[in-house]
């Protein structure tokens, strides 16, 4: 996972490796490393996916199948325009 912004800061890092076969899953995984109750669950909360490169949208995270060795971006709200 390739963290942007404030999601970079709330996870102390700018990318890690994760294993799971969905969005939802990687995202829950990452709450867990990261503390699931504190900023970096606010700020994932507010933010907007990538998976190779393709938007995620308003798709049901449960629903984004993950494919082997893809690119999940996590894009927070960015001020500005």
């Amino acid at each position: 996972m390739r963290y942007w912004a404030a999601a970079k800061a709330a996870a102390g890092t700018a990318e890690e490796p994760y294993e799971a076969r969905t969005l939802a899953e990687a995202i829950a995984a990452a709450a867990l490393r990261n503390g699931r109750g504190g900023e970096f669950a606010r700020v994932v909360e507010r933010s907007s996916f990538l998976v190779d490169g393709d938007p995620v949208g308003t798709r049901a995270h449960e629903s984004v199948v993950l494919p082997d060795g893809g690119v999940v971006e996590v894009l927070p709200p960015f001020a500005g325009g």
